[in-house]
């Protein structure tokens, strides 16, 4: 039995988030497939496990006991104590990886995850041209964020990757359109390649399931 499992599927850059920094720390894991587009994090089974009903959730078999947790910065801040690996250099730039981790959830994959889902996942008549105008929007202001911080810089903090890369990077490798061009973002560009150099990297769906 896996050390770690993460409920979690392929299309979800949340669960990236997590199954990267599992991946790259060299955790014992394995995923657990998540039917979201079926309703499964909707289920009364799955309340009782995260009552969010979201994903990823995290079961960790502990010495002290099993760990569960929810939403992804708190699961890779999580992972970052357990292994040691990825952790901010000191109290200072542990503070600004949770602010890192705390603009990602709010500004940029909030924004981008909805706008995705929006422009691939939702039935095209569904689809709302104002609703998606204003996604872009969002997210162009955010990547312009990044662009500018990554100017100077290799990593979000400090000179070598941490979790808060992890979070940040995480909807910028799917390949489904949502308005994001490489090529208009280079030092994003360079930062992703960056990433992806990082022994053991993988693209999400090569490593979580995704929905058939």
């Amino acid at each position: 039995m896996a050390d770690y499992e993460l409920h979690c599927f392929g299309e979800s850059g949340h669960s990236y988030k997590a199954a990267l920094m599992l991946q790259l720390a060299g955790c014992d894991w394995k995923p657990v497939f998540l039917d979201f587009f079926n309703g499964e994090v909707r289920s009364e089974e799955f309340r009782e496990l995260n009552e969010m009903g979201e994903a990823p959730v995290l079961r960790h078999s502990a010495r002290t006991g099993e760990v569960i947790l929810s939403q992804s910065g708190v699961i890779l801040d999580y992972l970052a104590t357990a292994t040691g690996k990825f952790a901010a250099g000191s109290a200072v730039e542990r503070r600004e990886v949770l602010r890192w981790i705390l603009w990602d959830n709010h500004k940029m994959s909030s924004q981008a995850g909805v706008l995705r889902f929006m422009m691939n996942f939702v039935p095209e008549e569904k689809r709302s041209a104002d609703v998606i105008g204003f996604l872009q929007g969002r997210v162009k202001g955010a990547l312009t964020v990044l662009e500018a911080h990554l100017q100077d810089e290799d990593w979000l903090v400090g000179d070598k990757p941490t979790i808060a890369d992890f979070s940040c990077c995480s909807y910028l490798y799917y390949p489904e359109p949502f308005g994001f061009d490489r090529a208009e973002w280079p030092n994003i560009s360079d930062w992703l390649d960056r990433i992806a150099a990082i022994d053991g990297w993988k693209h999400p769906y090569d490593l979580m399931p995704r929905t058939a």
